[in-house]
């Protein structure tokens, strides 16, 4: 059986191309080839399909076709762009800030001359390698340190490559400009090696395209080809080693009698382990710089490609095509234009699929940041895939509450994990921030990844306070308290005062003045940790004793 379509129930009010996911559930999706984004925030419920728009601040370049990814701590990395506001090829880069709702721009590898529509992977210590469309070079970008190093050196140029990030860490690429070689990039030695010859040629000769490329469940790499072939790679033991590649199914043939083909298109590793994936008419209408519609979509189980009820109007080509996968376990698919499309497949996923928590804080307080741990926290792949032009992976790990009383629930902004796929029994841990508005009480969390969620474990949230000393602050905590709990507010000689979208400029101003508290609070507390460190290595002679704050509480997952 298939899954079934629905639209969104408040569709944008622009045309929608690219959509990554931000670690604190929402999505973020550029308003095509323009500076501007938005963001898709879920109903109180979790419901995406009833989810409402909001504009964030634009890029400082318009582009179309570039790189992209969420970083480990959570900001949006951007290269590039064939086609830009500044010409072809952008050379040029920046990041966005979620927390701030801004764009920095950042250096670009020393000495390129374009970056334009260029692969891009973050590795599992959360670089970000970037491949170079006209020589074999690579660059690697540390997000912490901002800076640019050099990356081995391909056998061709990255030019309209799908890169996949495997188990042991490599990358997996099928070579456009080699074809039918393929190769894998280890970054324990900086370098790359050869992953065989596909059996079948996956790329179209005439545009050097070819299509997205999943890592499934079992370890597979389905390959899906521009060719009307596909193909499937198993990886070696040794991650420097060759692998093995086999042909797969074929896709049917269009109404004229030639293999569809994905020249340019989306894939989507569903939670049922199934791939989402579509191509379009091929033959000689789709040769060269020809991208013919209708757009026809298919699953495929491991075994077999399956043709599955299309959502309404297809009539566009595939490449417009973008998917992403929520973590209700739904897949949005945007085609370029003002409607949206929400994929809800059937089935189940596969318990041991399942992200564990096994170590976890009981209470939580509004406000705060939290660490917890437990096992494939990143899923068992990147899950989306289109190739050059658009990369949105997701193997990341979410944190969602849910509180038991009104069912209301939330995500809780994440940073510093691993940012590989299936990583088995390894512990890894991620930083978690609780929602200034998440309702106090009784609640379950759970950590969602790919789509898939753990069993839910128990927490208390507390609201959020300012635990000090100093005088005046009761009235602060007092206002602080009713921010949470809704609508924000400012001090009159009278009391506080609610204000809202209505009042204009004040309410700016009001939420502004709200982020100065809060950063003001947390470098009261980062202070603090820093007096405590230093009273500890060597105690004053004035104090006569100091016991610092006990640990909260934590206990195994359940």
């Amino acid at each position: 059986m298939a899954g079934t379509w629905q639209p969104l129930a408040n569709q944008p009010s622009f045309n929608a191309s690219t959509m990554l996911l931000l670690t604190d559930g929402t999505v973020f999706c550029q308003e095509n080839f323009s500076k501007n984004w938005w963001k898709l925030t879920p109903d109180a419920y979790g419901n995406y399909v009833n989810g409402t728009w909001s504009p964030l601040s634009p890029m400082h370049h318009q582009r179309l076709y570039y790189a992209s990814a969420v970083l480990s701590d959570g900001r949006v990395f951007v290269a590039g762009g064939e086609y830009s506001d500044a010409g072809p090829d952008l050379n040029a880069a920046e990041i966005y800030d979620p927390t701030l709702d801004t764009w920095t721009s950042i250096t670009t590898p020393p000495g390129w001359l374009h970056i334009g529509d260029a692969p891009c992977c973050v590795l599992p210590d959360g670089k970000v390698l970037l491949g170079s469309i006209f020589t074999p070079q690579t660059a690697l970008y540390d997000p912490i340190t901002s800076t640019w190093a050099a990356g081995g050196d391909k056998e061709d140029r990255s030019s309209e490559e799908t890169w996949t990030l495997l188990p042991d860490g490599s990358v997996l690429t099928a070579e456009c400009e080699g074809h039918p070689k393929t190769e894998k990039y280890i970054p324990a030695t900086n370098t790359w090696v050869s992953a065989g010859v596909t059996p079948i040629d996956l790329v179209q000769s005439s545009s050097i395209e070819i299509g997205p490329a999943i890592l499934m469940p079992d370890g597979r790499v389905i390959a899906v080809g521009a060719s009307g072939h596909n193909a499937l790679y198993t990886p070696p033991a040794v991650a420097n080693e060759v692998g093995t590649w086999v042909a797969g199914p074929n896709f049917p043939n269009d109404s004229q009698g030639n293999p569809m083909e994905a020249k340019d298109a989306p894939a989507c590793l569903l939670p049922n382990g199934r791939v989402l994936c579509i191509a379009g008419p091929g033959g000689l209408q789709a040769e060269g710089g020809n991208y013919p519609g209708p757009t026809n979509f298919f699953e495929f189980d491991g075994t077999n490609l399956t043709v599955i009820p299309n959502p309404p109007d297809v009539n566009y080509p595939p490449y417009v095509g973008r998917m992403l996968l929520l973590p209700t376990g739904q897949v949005l698919f945007a085609n370029g234009s003002q409607s949206i499309q929400v994929y809800t497949p059937d089935g189940t996923p596969d318990p041991a699929w399942e992200p564990r928590v096994t170590n976890y804080p009981l209470y939580v307080r509004q406000g705060e940041t939290y660490t917890l741990e437990g096992q494939q926290l990143n899923g068992l792949s990147q899950a989306v895939s289109y190739g050059d032009d658009a990369t949105m992976a997701t193997n990341y790990p979410l944190v969602r509450v849910q509180n038991d009383l009104s069912g209301h629930i939330w995500y809780c902004r994440t940073s510093g994990h691993s940012m590989g796929v299936a990583t088995g029994d390894a512990i890894i841990l991620t930083s978690f921030s609780i929602p200034l508005d998440v309702e106090p009480g009784i609640a379950h969390l759970s950590i969602v990844a790919n789509g898939i969620a753990s069993t839910s474990v128990p927490i208390f949230v507390d609201r959020f306070h300012l635990s000090s000393a100093v005088a005046g602050l009761e009235r602060v905590n007092r206002l602080v308290g009713s921010l949470a709990d809704g609508p924000l507010w400012v001090l009159t000689p009278h009391g506080p005062v609610p204000v809202g979208p209505w009042d204009g400029d004040i309410w700016q101003r009001t939420r502004t003045a709200y982020e100065n508290i809060l950063n003001s609070v947390k470098d009261l507390q980062l202070l603090g940790n820093t007096v405590i460190s230093q009273r500890l290595a060597a105690p004053p002679t004035h104090v006569r004793e100091f016991v610092p704050p006990s640990n909260v509480e934590r206990r195994p997952g359940q």
